[in-house]
Parts: structure tokens; sequence; C-alpha cells
């Protein structure tokens, strides 16, 4: 329909120009209060490794199911009020569903620290948006680390919502969004969560699965837009796209990483657990702050990219 596309046009204008306010109503954290909430029980009350899987498993049904049929009575409900307090409802959900103006603004206040800050305050602010163990990195590795979460981001925080709110709408963008969140609280294999997030760990890969491989393909093409190195996006980004433990992950950080000529990756601490990971890319030249600026380009283009692809090609199937 029509409508949907100009909502998630609309969704995506606002995410531009707003962001996320941390003070405004969010529904990722109500979404993330609930596992928080849900996994708390599950840690308390079972203790047999073989049921926590099963209970993970339900876990994850609760919040993706649940979050689809909050969405659809929220929906519903707006709707039959008046079609317009609908149509707003609908584009406020879409919109909470995209992050592209937030995560491109944690690189930019962590380009301000580098710049104007201890190397302290540098390994707390980077220790806000990555899982890894920050507490001994220094400034080259702290860049990598928030290069590599833009990288990621771009497909989890932008074209992997996109890609479904144009499918499905709010509804299903809300559902991805319990997906991935899902996988960012509970995913991790460590001692903790290794039976409880296996589930969500697994299905967040499936449902990445095709976006991912959209954002790589964009990347590459707009390596050779931007005044980047096109030739090694694409022989890096091919090469390297599965030096990662997720399936997903490393086909953006590849691109990124052949781009602008820098290595990513290697073994780090999450959560207390050393995660060996392979380097992506090469080490081309050393790693700096202006590769976090550069980061960004990539990644409000690709965004802007997929839309426009999206949009059309959900225009021309739907023939209106």
């Amino acid at each position: 329909m029509i409508e949907n596309s100009l909502v998630v046009v609309g969704a995506f204008l606002l995410d531009s120009l707003l962001g996320d306010p941390y003070t405004w109503p969010h529904p990722v954290k109500l979404i993330g209060n609930s596992i928080a909430f849900l996994d708390n029980f599950i840690q308390k009350n079972i203790k047999n490794k073989q049921v926590k899987y099963v209970a993970g498993l339900f876990l994850w049904l609760i919040i993706v199911l649940g979050t689809g049929l909050v969405t659809i009575t929220l929906l519903k409900v707006a709707t039959s009020i008046h079609p317009v307090i609908g149509l707003l409802v609908s584009l406020y959900l879409s919109y909470t569903t995209l992050a592209m103006k937030s995560l491109a603004f944690e690189g930019k206040k962590m380009i301000k620290v580098l710049k104007e800050g201890s190397l302290e305050e540098a390994r707390k602010q980077v220790g806000m948006i990555v899982g890894r163990d920050t507490s001994e990195l220094n400034k080259k590795e702290i860049c990598q680390a928030t290069i590599e979460t833009i990288a990621e981001n771009t497909n989890d925080g932008m074209i992997a919502p996109l890609f479904y709110l144009v499918i499905g709408g709010p509804v299903l963008g809300m559902m991805y969004k319990a997906v991935n969140t899902l996988d960012s609280m509970v995913g991790y294999k460590n001692k903790k969560h290794l039976e409880v997030g296996a589930v969500s760990a697994i299905l967040d890969d499936v449902f990445s699965f095709i976006p991912a491989r959209i954002t790589w393909l964009l990347m590459m093409l707009l390596s050779f837009i931007l005044p980047f190195d096109g030739r090694n996006a694409v022989k890096i980004g091919w090469r390297d796209r599965y030096n990662h433990k997720s399936p997903n992950s490393a086909f953006p950080e590849a691109v990124v990483a052949g781009a602008l000529g820098i290595q990513l990756g290697g073994t780090h601490l999450y959560h207390g657990v050393e995660v060996y990971k392979p380097t992506i890319g090469e080490n081309l030249k050393a790693v700096d702050y202006e590769d976090i600026v550069k980061t960004n380009q990539l990644l409000y283009e690709t965004s802007f990219v997929a839309l426009l692809i999206f949009s059309t090609i959900k225009f021309m199937v739907m023939g209106n």
C-alpha cells in the first residue's frame, strides 16, 4: 500500500531529524525491560541446563510474538479512534525502529572524546556502545571498536529494520527490533546466557541474514561513489565476509575495512570471556578518528539508498 510506503519514508525523515531523544518514551526500552524481567526469572528459578534451552525458546516467543500482538492492538485501537491517529501511531512506531542518527551521533561523541578528552573517558564512552571489555583499550582499539559497531549496526539499526518495515509495516518492524534486542541482551555465549540465549542468538542470525547481504552489496557499490577505495572494498568484502563468529556481522565490517584500508576484528573480552575473532581487512594505514567520520558517511549513504530501493520495489510490486 502507498500509505505504508509513505509511513516508512516519514519514519526515515523523523529519525534523520530527531534521532532517539533520551527522555522520549521508546518501545525498545519496554522490550528491554521485559527481557530483563523474564531473564531474571529464568535465572533464579531454573537451574537445569536443558530446561534453560527450552526456557530460552519460550522467552523468545513471548517477547517477539508479544511485541507483534501489542503493536497490532495499538494500531487497531488508534485507528478505531480516528484514522489519522492510527497513521500517527504507525509513523511513530516505525520511526522508533530506526537508529541512523543516534548511531552516527555516538560516533561523533566518540570523536570528540578522542580529540578533547582523556583515554579513560574514551574507554568509558566506547564501553556504552560495545559489549566487550574496554578497560585496557588504546586509542587505536577504541577507534576500531567504534567503527565495527557503526558498520555492524548499519545493518542491525537501519537496513534490516527498513527491510522489515517495507515488508510488513510497523508490526514486522517492531518484531525485528524485539529479535535484535533479545540477541543484544541474552545472545552472548557466556556462562549466564549460554543456554537461555541460544535460541535468541540463532534466530537473530536468521532474521538478519538477507538484510546483512543487502547492506554488504550497497556498501561495496557506494565505496566506488564515495571517495573511498572501491576495489579494495570489494576485495576485502568478499575475502573476509565470514571472518566473524556471526554469519552476518563480518559482511558490513569487511566492506568498511576494505574501503578505508584498515584492519578490524581480532580477539577481545566479552563479559569476562575471551572470544577469538579473526582479523578483518589489511593494516594499510593507522586507524584514527577520521575513519569514524568515513564510516558514518557509509552509514548515511547506505541507509538512504536502501530506502530508495526498498520503497521503489514495494511501489512497483504493489502496483500503486
